[in-house]
This record gives structure tokens, sequence and C-alpha cells, in this order.
């Protein structure tokens, strides 16, 4: 019942920025941890960032003081600020929300459907 979208992919020149978005919509009590993680072709997903409610975050060491997560609570939202991309940054960036629908429900997790960003000259 919960949806994950993303916007804000596109075509970068290396060193240039790009600001995704992921907003998440249906039966929602609560969303705990949101994230981002990112797959390329032929490769596994790995984590890219989290960040919990109160705003503690975490990155993974290839991005840390390039990238920049946030979240507004209030739009159920969470933001991927990325300064100074490189073309290894190239992939499918997936958001990820930690979800639960009712008071003392289950707590699930719940992917976006991606958005591909490209870093190339």
């Amino acid at each position: 019942q919960v949806q994950l979208v993303e916007a804000g992919g596109g075509l970068v020149q290396p060193g240039g920025s790009l600001r995704l978005s992921c907003a998440a919509s249906g039966t929602i009590f609560s969303i705990n941890v949101m994230g981002w993680y990112r797959q390329a072709p032929g490769k596994q997903r790995e984590l890219v960032a989290t960040i919990t409610p109160g705003g503690t975050t975490r990155y993974q060491d290839s991005v840390k003081g390039r990238f920049t997560i946030s979240r507004d609570n209030a739009k159920n939202t969470v933001y991927l600020q990325m300064n100074s991309l490189m073309p290894d940054d190239t992939s499918v960036y997936y958001c990820n929300a930690d979800v639960i629908s009712s008071y003392g429900g289950q707590w699930y997790n719940r992917w976006g459907q991606g958005t591909q960003v490209t870093v190339s000259s």
C-alpha cells in the first residue's frame, strides 16, 4: 500500500551536481529509516546513505564529503544532494524506507522504482 516515487536523475558532467528526491505515499503510520542505494549493471546493489527520523546520517565511504542525505518528515520525502559527481557514480539510484502502516503492526521495507544517474563528459 506504500509507494515510493523518485525524481531528479539525469545526465551530468563530471564535477557536476544533481538532487534526487523520493516521496512516500499511501497508508503510512510512520516511517523510520530512509535511504538511498545504487546498482550498476552487473553489480550488486549497495548502500549510498541512510537517515533516521531525527536526522542521524550514515554514508558509504566513497560518497562522504560529496553527497548529503536529508528528509522532510512532514512531506514523507527523502533527498540526496550529489556534488562533485564522478563517472563511477553512474548507476540506477533507488530510495528505500522502513514503514509501518498501523499502530502495533509490523515494520516492512519498501523500494522505489529507481532513477538513472549518468556522469559522463
